[in-house]
């Protein structure tokens, strides 16, 4: 089994263009997430995705950018693996089925779609973006508690498929 299956995927998904705020508050999410030794998991593109990205980055972290075109170099500069999928939108989907757990910021109906599908999916969901979709997305006011509250829901169940192999 590769060393990475039992690590904590977190998805931050949120604007690809978005406000100086909401920058700094991405990069410090994709740091936190590195240092908490999670790998970092986004659409692969600018605005909360690149912040998010070179955070973790900084950090020493992994970083995986899903894209929606059929070219790697499509991806922003911090992504060390980049998934060209040619799938457009559809890549959500694929953002959101890789994670253990989304960190939502700001962002528009890519975003939506993204939190859709993991609430449907069943994924949890940290909403940090003012989203309110959910009952059972949790609520997080900076980027220590989201990324706390995303590893506090998903190490009981990597625990339990570390304690199986």
């Amino acid at each position: 089994m590769p060393k990475s299956a039992n690590r904590i995927y977190i998805g931050v998904i949120g604007a690809g263009h978005c406000s100086e705020e909401v920058t700094k508050t991405a990069f410090e999410v994709g740091r936190r997430i590195a240092e908490a030794n999670a790998i970092l998991v986004c659409g692969g593109l600018g605005g909360v995705m690149a912040a998010a990205s070179e955070g973790a980055q900084s950090a020493g972290g992994v970083t995986i950018g899903i894209l929606p075109g059929t070219d790697r170099s499509d991806a922003n500069s911090f992504i060390e693996y980049a998934i060209p999928t040619g799938m457009g939108e559809a890549r959500n989907l694929l953002v959101v089925r890789s994670s253990d757990a989304i960190i939502a910021l700001p962002g528009g109906s890519g975003t939506l779609s993204e939190l859709a599908f993991a609430q449907k999916l069943e994924k949890h969901i940290i909403d940090f973006g003012g989203w309110n979709i959910s009952d059972a997305a949790h609520k997080a006011s900076n980027a220590e508690e989201a990324v706390r509250l995303a590893l506090q829901m998903t190490t009981p169940r990597m625990d339990m498929s570390a304690r199986e192999s």
